[in-house]
């Protein structure tokens, strides 16, 4: 068991060693999870997304970074990035979009999701894991900077009740759907991506990032590969009796006063779904973690029914001396993991 001096009053290795929690099950779930999961993906793809470029913004690790819209569900139009293969060393920030698309034609696309804070640049998801790739990185709705939304909290311990009430109002759901919308916008945006023959996406995301991807993924064929990090929303039942410093203990202390929640949340359970992720999955859990409790990351892991690899982190989100090499090795790993099983 880990542990590390630290000023939270509870402990984040939560009295687990890596044996116990690699015995942390998953729950079936509500007889009609995948089929509420089904109907939510077709409205997605439904959607119009007609998808906005923006100039440049910045050039570096083999990309052209531009800012994007999209249309997703209920209208909204989503912001965040989009990271092109820079053909034309000429290309400088500030510059328009132009003919952005027909540089060359990217050997893989990703999707790739942010934790509870949103995102503010396309930051620490560069460079991407296989070199000429194309990907999205989209900021989901509510969540600083890009798609704030007015009536949605952006702080993650308010955004994570909005809608709470209702499977069908929870904001989780709609931010799946907002990376659906993603995967649509980036296949119209780069068409190479869309061709016959061509790999399938992607998906990487961390901690809020981790656990929508393994909501949203079952249900997508267009994705080929996985890298699930930290992944939150796991295992709801047993994550309701573990104190943290992050958004669950908003769902904690919402429970308390209104236990029918979990009637509906059951149906936003990141290793529930993760039981029916058939893709490969690259999975990076830690062993002690205040915001997101180990227990419920190691059951997304534990659930995956295929291709899955594991790479297990000695802390997340909690700065270590040994962090940078670990998230060195992780990188290789990624890099790896997508060449191997995306076929590029």
């Amino acid at each position: 068991m880990v542990s590390f001096a630290h000023d939270f009053p509870f402990d984040p290795a939560y009295g687990r060693t890596l044996d116990d929690l690699l015995e942390i099950p998953a729950l079936d779930g509500p007889d009609d999870f995948a089929e509420f999961w089904r109907a939510r993906y077709e409205a997605a793809r439904a959607v119009g997304t007609r998808p906005e470029l923006g100039p440049v913004e910045e050039v570096r690790d083999g990309v052209r970074v531009h800012g994007v819209t999209y249309t997703s569900v209920g209208g909204i139009r989503i912001g965040g990035w989009i990271a092109l293969p820079d053909a034309e060393a000429g290309t400088a920030p500030g510059a328009p979009a132009g003919n952005a698309l027909g540089t060359g034609a990217a050997r893989a696309g990703f999707v790739v999701g942010h934790g509870y804070g949103g995102r503010d640049e396309a930051g620490s998801a560069l460079p991407l894991p296989l070199p000429g790739s194309a990907a999205i990185l989209p900021c989901v709705r509510g969540m600083a900077t890009r798609s704030e939304v007015p009536g949605i909290p952006t702080a993650s311990a308010g955004h994570v009740l909005h809608g709470i009430g209702s499977r069908d109002t929870y904001v989780i759901g709609d931010c799946v759907a907002d990376l659906w919308c993603a995967a649509s916008a980036l296949l119209e945006l780069v068409p190479a991506l869309a061709a016959e023959g061509a790999p399938r996406l992607g998906y990487l995301g961390e901690s809020f990032g981790g656990g929508l991807g393994a909501l949203a993924l079952p249900w997508d064929d267009r994705f080929g590969a996985a890298q699930l990090t930290v992944p939150t929303f796991g295992n709801h039942p047993l994550r309701l009796t573990l104190p943290c410093a992050g958004s669950g203990e908003s769902v904690r202390t919402h429970h308390r006063d209104h236990p029918e929640v979990t009637d509906v949340i059951q149906y936003f359970d990141a290793a529930t779904a993760a039981a029916r992720l058939a893709l490969p999955t690259l999975v990076a859990a830690a062993l002690f973690d205040p915001y997101v409790p180990p227990p419920g990351q190691f059951a997304v892991h534990n659930a995956l029914p295929g291709v899955r690899e594991l790479q297990v982190l000695t802390a997340g989100h909690f700065a270590y001396e040994a962090e940078p090499g670990e998230r060195d090795v992780l990188a290789k790993n990624r890099t790896r993991f997508f060449g191997e099983h995306l076929g590029v």
